[in-house]
């Protein structure tokens, strides 16, 4: 089994789960005995600085939105792109954080790429290998642009890049530029 940590979980359209209906999930751990992944495109109407207030007395100098990881319950999460605060790399530029302690130093600094989760998307050990064998995911190598970038149309983005490569892919394209307007 290849571990695909540090790729994206994209919903098909077959997926009604309401859970994960045109969500689309990073993962941050995939091994034999199963995964967890955050759902990127999930934003609460509650914002990471208000949550802080309400359980922390140090400051907080994000405003994002805190985002809805997951179906199951579990502390707060960070995806950054700050290896010296690192728990693990997730993906090229991104890094995964759940210590309390490192949350804190987290949250006060003002100027970096971060978006924080509550909750998290679990599997057991073979279930996502059965829902991507039944189609129910697409799966795409994640990049920092996904991670950080905006939200309200990461879903319909990722499925055109999934199925620009599949096309690419066909027709034995090996090299595309980000903007073919520059050939």
């Amino acid at each position: 089994m290849k571990s695909l940590q540090g790729h994206l979980l994209i919903a098909t359209p077959a997926l009604v789960d309401p859970n994960f209906f045109h969500s689309v999930v990073l993962l941050v751990q995939h091994s034999e005995e199963g995964a967890l992944g955050v759902i990127l495109n999930r934003p609460s109407k509650t914002t990471i600085r208000r949550a802080w207030e309400e359980v922390r007395s140090t400051p907080c100098a994000h405003d994002a939105p805190l985002h809805l990881g997951g179906p199951c319950q579990g502390p707060l999460m960070a995806v950054h792109g700050d290896a010296s605060f690192s728990e693990a790399e997730v993906a090229p530029e991104a890094f995964f954080s759940a210590d309390p302690e490192t949350l804190e130093q987290l949250v006060a600094l003002p100027d970096i790429q971060i978006k924080f989760f509550i909750g998290y998307a679990g599997w057991g050990a073979g279930q996502l290998e059965q829902e991507l064998e039944v189609g129910s995911w697409e799966i795409l190598p994640a990049g920092a642009k996904h991670i950080f970038g905006p939200t309200t149309s990461l879903w319909e983005e990722s499925h055109r890049e999934v199925a620009g490569r599949r096309l690419f892919s066909a027709m034995r394209i090996k090299h595309v530029p980000e903007d073919p307007r520059l050939n």
